[in-house]
């Protein structure tokens, strides 16, 4: 039998991102005899796999444009020299077999962010080369006849799509991320003690955890705000350039004591451990890695409409949804969240909820997805 020749298109792979992971975890679990793995990328940070073939496409760049063109057009290049069997493109580049949308969809990104930005900044998105640039290159991936299927993580940026670019509903494949819940598990009595003490928290405080770089999007201004009314301890995982403008606000509510800026971290369980829930009301994010993990850790999540995670909860059971700017709904919430020492059923349904979301299911979706194409072929 002959391997499938597969490609997968991401134009930097770094093996923290969330896309990564989803690529990573499918091709560990996808890594049989049936398959030859093959990346096309402009730099690969980390080990590959032996097996795994890397195609460096890195032709020079002098802006935001011309990074996002050039590397079109040498990564379509290598994949029409090489004929793979399957090219499946994590970027928005025309001419792929499938597209995974994990960064949803542009327009509705840019409608969204409108909502938190000032008339200026409005004014320079619409004027933006560059977003007018993402948006026509993403229209013209969709509209491509070439495409045969569209991997979603959440059922949101199937509806963004099909509402943007009348796409039929037979060409998309939701397909969730996978969880190792076995590394992500809830934290027994000693490791929230323990995390706690390291972390400085006080061991009977009510505390939220925010995991996520890029403040602005995903929400920490209303989280903050919304904590400012209780009397919770908010940890904050993550970076952003403009840190500084958080802090003020949190010394402007009184809260700064309560609020813990503890940057990027590489094993973030210990953190979920020390943490009674997820705040993450985020302004637009098709299903962010850290609600899988979070839940896996028996924590309940507080999050957004505009965020695909909110599919996997019903309030008042696995957590809570509400607006991402509306603070007192944000606040009430929290306050509705009880420390998990005291009642862990909301935390024990969220952790329910994500089980099935194995990386063996992912394979065999992927694997499905993927006879599909080839018979499309």
């Amino acid at each position: 039998m002959n391997k499938i020749r597969l490609a997968i298109v991401r134009q930097k792979y770094r093996p923290d991102g969330g896309a990564e992971r989803f690529i990573s975890r499918a091709l560990e679990a996808l890594d049989d005899d049936s398959l030859e793995l093959n990346i096309i990328t402009r730099s690969w940070q980390g080990e590959p796999k032996p097996d795994w073939h890397l195609h460096i496409c890195n032709p020079k760049k002098w802006g935001r444009i011309s990074r996002e063109r050039g590397f079109a057009v040498a990564a379509r290049e290598c994949w029409q020299r090489e004929k793979f069997d399957i090219v499946q493109s994590h970027e928005r580049i025309a001419g792929c077999d499938i597209f995974r949308a994990g960064d949803g969809v542009h327009r509705v990104w840019l409608e969204q962010r409108a909502r938190v930005v000032s008339p200026a900044q409005r004014l320079l998105t619409s004027l933006s080369p560059y977003h007018r640039y993402v948006m026509a290159a993403e229209e013209k991936m969709f509209r491509s006849p070439a495409l045969k299927k569209i991997i979603c993580n959440s059922l949101m940026v199937k509806n963004d799509i099909m509402r943007c670019f009348q796409v039929p509903e037979e060409k998309f494949a939701v397909i969730y991320n996978a969880i190792d819940a076995q590394r992500f598990r809830p934290a027994t009595l000693e490791e929230r003690q323990q995390s706690r003490t390291a972390l400085n928290l006080p061991a009977d405080a009510k505390v939220f955890i925010y995991v996520g770089s890029g403040f602005e999007r995903k929400g920490l201004k209303a989280s903050v705000t919304a904590l400012a009314a209780t009397d919770a301890h908010l940890l904050v995982v993550g970076q952003d350039k403009q840190q500084s403008r958080y802090v003020n606000l949190a010394r402007q509510l009184g809260c700064e004591n309560r609020v813990h800026f503890v940057g990027v971290q590489h094993n973030v369980t210990p953190y979920y451990h020390a943490a009674d829930a997820l705040m993450l009301p985020t302004l637009y994010d098709p299903f962010p890695n850290v609600i899988l993990e979070a839940m896996a850790c028996g924590l309940p999540v507080i999050t957004s409409f505009t965020c695909g995670g909110a599919e996997f909860i019903v309030d008042g059971e696995q957590g809570y949804v509400c607006d991402a700017l509306d603070v007192t709904a944000l606040t009430a919430a929290a306050n509705a969240i009880t420390v998990r020492t005291l009642d862990s059923r909301m935390g024990d349904a969220a952790r329910e909820r994500v089980l099935p979301c194995s990386p063996q299911r992912l394979a065999g979706q992927l694997h499905a997805l993927y006879q599909q194409v080839l018979q499309q072929a």
